[in-house]
């Protein structure tokens, strides 16, 4: 039994999520081979005994987009890849790049995670096949620092687009200074480099709150969601981040807010002199800006350390500033709450009369109690992120978005114990409509539903539309909404180039703690949905979670009796 066979039978792949602490969404899976015996590491080293380490580290990685498509999750798949298969040449990735292919994946989806042992491999030569790689599409990320043998030079060269830090730094999180100082270390190496950093292993709300506050921005672990065998991926794109201060509440995507970027705050007395804030810019590792608090922690005045220095390092700076008040080469604090969104944070940089962007934006909370820093240029690209994610999630025709929202949306009520319908519309007959009057017109009429449903979700405060694809909408609202819902889509007159066209609308009405989960939801609306498409002209059923009968609301003769009820 050659390689590749003997992986299919005897590995199975678990998935862990990947979240992004601005939004609390997942932004990607990471494929976690499970052998039938032993782990996966000790399969690859019985492996490189054998000298069929790349063969077997190849297989594998083909094996998990196989395992993953089966469950159509279309978000970024990360697989993990040893140092050593870098050398391998391009034609030996033929087996993953056939099975992107057979599961309609593109390698701009995939992230190769590569991990130790690097000490194989001389570094020209990972190199050499990480170009390789890039060259194939693949995104590449680093995995394992803190625990393997990366070297520092190949780290510095690595043409990559993430670095995963290793739980054994962030375990000693929020109370070890030096795991701090390493995680600072790499933020500032991922900022200026434009890659992005991974606390991996998080496992506790203290770990996730510290790795937040200094700044991490993707995080992944079993305090989110356990890589084991009971992790569910069935509507997992809408799943939510657990956070214990509900920052991240489950819900469509928004702009993060101010502290979720916020620094630790250098402070002095306000009654500081200018050689006190000297003194403490000039060290080694100087903070870029200085606070000025009075007694009750409320900042003053604020002092930006480049034009500080320049002040009292000039001819004569010393002699003239340096017993003097720090104040006097000050300037009045720009601050704002930490409760504050991102985008109020960029309106007021944009609104203010003044050029000082690089400077801190002191963080306050209801009593004016300076909290700490946020830098403007960390605002801006949190901002750019969450977009970018969510013009992802888009549907370029009805810019609405994917089944994440509704997902969402469902998990959020089922989680709060709120009565709730979930519905599905989709038309009838919509191959017909491409097929006689042509795409455009198609296209034209789901721009037209999508419209209608944005409408209806402007009004409707409590309602949320996703498009799934195609001709199929998923829409969420609360139980007395759904008839304002279905009468605005089915007494709207539809029609593609002057062709008639009816809709069905399938509906499943959840009381209190009666479903279970989003995946249930789906399950549950699929026989209401082929039940509303076999009654003539533009439907309307609905069903209950347990029921056996399906009440028809809508359709030819049966607009009069909404009571009417048919066998499920």
């Amino acid at each position: 039994m050659g390689i590749a066979a003997s992986v299919e039978n005897t590995v199975r792949f678990t998935f862990q999520p990947l979240y992004s602490l601005h939004s609390g969404g997942v932004v990607a899976l990471e494929a976690l081979a499970r052998p039938d015996k032993g782990t996966a590491r000790g399969l690859l080293a019985t492996a490189s005994r054998e000298g069929r380490l790349t063969e077997t580290d190849i297989a594998l990685a083909a094996e998990a987009v196989k395992q993953e498509a089966e469950h159509h999750t279309l978000l970024p798949l990360h697989i993990n890849l040893t140092a050593p298969s870098l050398a391998a040449p391009k034609h030996e990735f033929e087996p993953l790049l056939d099975a992107l292919l057979t599961a309609g994946r593109r390698t701009r989806e995939v992230v190769l995670e590569i991990g130790p042992p690097f000490s194989y491999l001389r570094a020209d030569k990972a190199l050499a096949g990480m170009q390789r790689l890039g060259e194939l599409g693949f995104r590449l990320a680093l995995d394992g620092l803190g625990q393997g043998d990366l070297p520092l030079g190949l780290l510095s060269t690595a043409p990559i687009d993430l670095l995963k830090l290793d739980r054994s730094v962030l375990r000693r999180l929020p109370d070890d200074p030096s795991a701090i100082a390493v995680v600072e270390a790499l933020l500032h190496f991922t900022s200026r480099t434009h890659t992005r950093l991974v606390a991996t292993g998080i496992e506790t709300e203290e770990q996730l709150d510290a790795a937040g506050k200094l700044g991490v921005r993707i995080a992944q672990g079993h305090l989110f969601a356990p890589a084991g065998p009971e992790l569910e991926l069935a509507g997992l794109t809408g799943s939510a981040m657990p956070e214990p201060d509900q920052r991240f509440a489950p819900g469509p995507h928004t702009a993060p807010r101010v502290r979720d970027f916020l620094r630790p705050a250098s402070t002095l007395p306000s009654t500081a002199t200018c050689e006190d804030v000297r003194a403490v810019l000039a060290a080694a590792d100087g903070p870029s800006g200085i606070v000025g608090v009075d007694e009750h922690y409320r900042p003053q005045w604020s002092i930006n350390r480049t034009r500080f220095l320049l002040a009292v390092t000039g001819p004569y700076g010393h002699a003239l500033h340096a017993k003097r008040g720090a104040e006097r080469l000050a300037d009045a604090p720009h601050t704002i709450h930490a409760e504050a969104s991102a985008l109020e944070f960029l309106e007021l940089v944009t609104d203010a009369d003044w050029s000082r962007t690089g400077d801190d934006v002191i963080v306050v909370d209801d009593t004016g109690r300076c909290l700490g820093v946020v830098l403007v240029t960390e605002v801006v690209r949190g901002v750019a992120e969450v977009k970018v994610e969510e013009a992802a999630a888009l549907s370029p025709l009805t810019r609405l978005p994917g089944s994440d929202t509704v997902a969402r949306d469902v998990d959020r009520r089922i989680a709060q114990g709120e009565p709730f319908v979930a519905a599905w519309l989709d038309v009838d007959s919509f191959k017909t409509v491409n097929d006689t009057m042509g795409f455009a017109a198609g296209d034209d009429l789901i721009r037209a539903l999508g419209r209608t449903l944005t409408e209806l979700a402007s009004r409707m405060r409590r309602m949320t539309v996703s498009h799934v694809g195609g001709d199929d909408f998923l829409v969420a609202c609360d139980v007395d909404e759904i008839g304002t819902v279905a009468g605005t889509l089915l007494d709207t007159p539809w029609s593609a180039e002057g062709m008639p066209v009816t809709v069905s609308l399938a509906t499943l009405v959840c009381g209190s703690r009666t479903i279970g989960s989003y995946r249930e939801v789906s399950r549950l609306l699929a026989p209401l949905k082929k039940r509303a498409k076999a009654v003539p002209g533009s439907s309307w059923v609905l069903g209950r979670p347990g029921a056996e009968r399906i009440e028809v609301m809508r359709g030819i003769g049966k607009q009069r009796d909404r009571r009417l009820t048919q066998p499920a």
